[in-house]
């Protein structure tokens, strides 16, 4: 599927195909609004999500081992590119 998702890196806009697995996706609860809804890994790159309406953000260079599939921690790289 391809979705639009904002690079910081790039500082724009980006289009990427992505694959929603139980082998690259970890998913959490939508109890929090401002909250993490997924963190995806495609090409070693990390894809969060947040619920509702908001653009994906796409950190290049990591991964979800690399924030030990962390829910706080990938609201901490929302917080920092906003």
């Amino acid at each position: 599927m391809e979705i639009t998702t904002y690079s910081p890196d790039k500082g724009r806009l980006v289009t990427v195909q992505v694959q929603y697995t139980s082998a690259n996706t970890t998913w959490f609860e939508e109890d929090d609004p401002e909250g993490v809804y997924s963190i995806t890994d495609i090409d070693g790159d990390l894809l969060i999500q947040e619920p509702g309406y908001h653009t994906p953000l796409l950190i290049q260079g990591l991964s979800r081992a690399a924030i030990n599939h962390s829910r706080d921690k990938a609201r901490e790289l929302i917080n920092l590119n906003k």
